[in-house]
Parts: structure tokens; C-alpha cells; sequence
């Protein structure tokens, strides 16, 4: 078999070629994080320099070795590991598309099978914390006037991570209250803000081009989903030292996004409405918050309560004012 070097000018053509930007600009970074995860694991196993692999070095045994090590040494969970399987499979596929003579090593990685996961329990938090989690940020610093306005904005939207990263000033219509959001498969949805989010998105935007995202870092270059989730983990410390409930919480962008749609369905709001406001494509996909929002569970139980059934009844004879009734008769 010809040997396919995984040279920088192959990578490149895969992103571009196979994924491209315009599906989702998540797509590619998630294959990026993939391919240089597995290439340095790959040249460590078969000890060979990177620059020295082909394409058929990433065997199918290399790979679920690689999958493995990630649930074991990296702690990853399922779903990170089947993104990860998904990627590879990917490459596996767009090589056989273009290298005939690879088909069979094609066929062999895409073989290999998602691993199945138990359907976790969606986490969120309550009013408290999120507020505790709000409060967190230092305002009388930059850093924490953004950081404030992040997480402001990501309860206010149910925004992804990768979806706030590249939202521009552009796109916000203080006026109408609202932002253009990019989710996946390139669909925009506008969303509602409150009047605090237009006002705090108002203090950060002031004399910023049209053309500049929305969220800059520290060195005042576009911030990036990784920049994200280290602001939330920065402020959600501080916050556990307001509410020792956020201890046993894992809180994250996407547990603030479940906390947006929660919220959204315990005031009224209906699901059809929600997978508008989160960008879903199925009602399927929404009608989870349903599913985990005991509090909702509570209350429509309450509602159905048979009638009588809150308090036994009591008999006639043990009820004074029917028996004085009847004596006047």
C-alpha cells in the first residue's frame, strides 16, 4: 500500500475540504482537537517522530487504545469520547474518498463502533445560584465587568460557547432588545434580552467597530470557547464561597444554557418556544428540560390531585355545624 503522509498540507485539506466552516465553525475545531490529540498518541505508541507517520499508522488498534486513554487517562466521559470516534471516523472516510488503495484501512477505523452511554440527568442551577454565580465577577475591574456581561448574556440566550465566541457587535440591535445568533448548521435565530443585558452589553460595545466580536479577552483579541468556559470556572470558585450548594455542581456553559431553558419552562414558556430560543432543530431535543425539571413536576401533580384526596374525609356525624343544620329542620 502507498504510504499517505499525514503531513500539515494533508490536515489542511481535510478541514477545508471535509468540513467546512460554513456547516458550523464548531465542526472543525472539534476535528482539530481530535486529530491533534490522537497524532501525538499514535507516534508516542509506535514510537516514530510525528513527522514521520502515515496515514495507516493510525491503525484501528492505535485508535480504540487512544479512545480508551482518554476515559482513563484524561477523564473524559462518553460523549467526548464518541465526538472524538467521530472525527477519526470522519478522516477515515474522507481518505477513502480520495485514496482508493486505502478503502480496506478505511473501512477497518470506520468500524469501529460509538460507544453507548446511560442518559445522564441534565444539570442546571437554581435562581439562587445562578445569581450567586452573576455576583461573582469583581466589576471594579475590566475583567470582571466582561466576565459579569459573559455570563449575563449566556443565561440571558442559552448561547453555546462556540456561539457567543463568534457573535459581533453587528449583531446586536440594542433598540430592539435583541441579537442574531449563529448556531449549528448555519441557522440564525434572534433572541430576546432583558433591559439589564442591553444595558450591560452597552458598556462593553461603546465605539467598538461593527465588524469586532462582541467578546474580547484580556489582551483584547476576539475571545475563544475556551476562553469562555475559564471565565465561568473562574467566577463559579468565587461563587461556591457564596453558596455551598454550587459545591456538588459542575457548572459550565452548557449547565448555564440547561439553566436558561429550565428557567424558561418553570415560567410558563412553551417548549415549542424554548427550542426556538435555544437554536434546536428538534422538539425532541427541547422537550428534555421537560423530562428534569421536578419543581414543573411537583406543581402539575398538585393540579391533577384527585379531589379529597389531600385530607381524609370526615363522616357526618363528626361534623358539628352539618348536625345543628339538620336539628333545625
Amino acid at each position: 500500500m502507498t504510504k499517505l503522509s499525514l503531513a500539515p498540507g494533508f490536515g489542511a485539506s481535510y478541514l477545508s475540504t471535509s468540513l467546512p466552516s460554513a456547516i458550523s465553525p464548531a465542526i472543525p475545531n472539534m476535528a482539530t482537537d481530535a486529530l491533534c490529540q490522537i497524532i501525538p498518541f499514535v507516534a508516542k505508541q509506535s514510537r516514530k517522530q510525528i513527522d514521520r507517520l502515515a496515514v495507516v499508522d493510525i491503525s484501528a488498534e492505535f485508535v480504540r487504545l487512544f479512545l480508551a486513554d482518554l476515559e482513563a487517562s484524561r477523564g473524559c466521559g462518553i460523549p467526548t469520547r464518541n465526538q472524538r470516534l467521530a472525527a477519526i471516523r470522519a478522516l477515515a472516510r474522507f481518505v477513502g474518498e480520495h485514496s482508493p488503495i486505502h478503502i480496506e484501512w478505511s473501512g477497518q477505523i470506520r468500524a469501529i463502533p460509538f460507544k453507548k452511554a446511560m442518559q445522564a440527568v441534565v444539570p442546571y442551577l437554581e435562581k439562587a445560584e445562578i445569581d450567586a454565580l452573576l455576583a461573582a465577577p469583581d466589576r471594579r475591574t475590566a475583567q470582571g465587568r466582561r466576565d459579569h456581561v459573559l455570563l449575563l448574556f449566556l443565561y440571558n440566550t442559552g448561547a453555546r460557547a462556540s456561539e457567543a465566541a463568534h457573535v459581533k457587535v453587528a449583531d446586536l440591535d440594542l433598540n430592539a432588545a435583541s441579537v442574531k445568533i449563529c448556531g449549528k448548521g448555519g441557522k440564525q435565530r434572534l433572541c430576546p434580552l432583558w433591559s439589564a443585558t442591553v444595558s450591560a452589553l452597552a458598556t462593553i460595545i461603546a465605539g467598538g467597530e461593527p465588524s469586532r466580536p462582541l467578546f474580547l479577552n484580556r489582551c483584547g483579541r476576539p475571545i475563544t470557547r475556551f476562553g469562555i468556559h475559564t471565565a465561568i470556572e473562574r467566577n463559579a470558585l468565587k461563587a461556591r464561597t457564596l453558596l455551598p450548594t454550587l459545591v456538588a455542581k459542575r457548572v459550565s456553559p452548557h449547565s448555564i444554557r440547561h439553566t436558561t431553558a429550565t428557567h424558561l419552562l418553570r415560567a410558563g414558556v412553551d417548549i415549542n418556544t424554548i427550542r426556538a430560543w435555544l437554536g434546536h432543530v428538534s422538539l425532541e431535543t427541547t422537550n428534555v428540560y421537560a423530562e428534569i425539571d421536578f419543581e414543573t413536576k411537583a406543581r402539575a401533580l398538585a393540579r391533577c390531585e384527585a379531589a379529597g384526596t389531600s385530607a381524609a374525609r370526615l363522616r357526618w356525624r363528626d361534623q358539628p355545624a352539618l348536625m345543628d343544620f339538620l336539628r333545625s329542620l
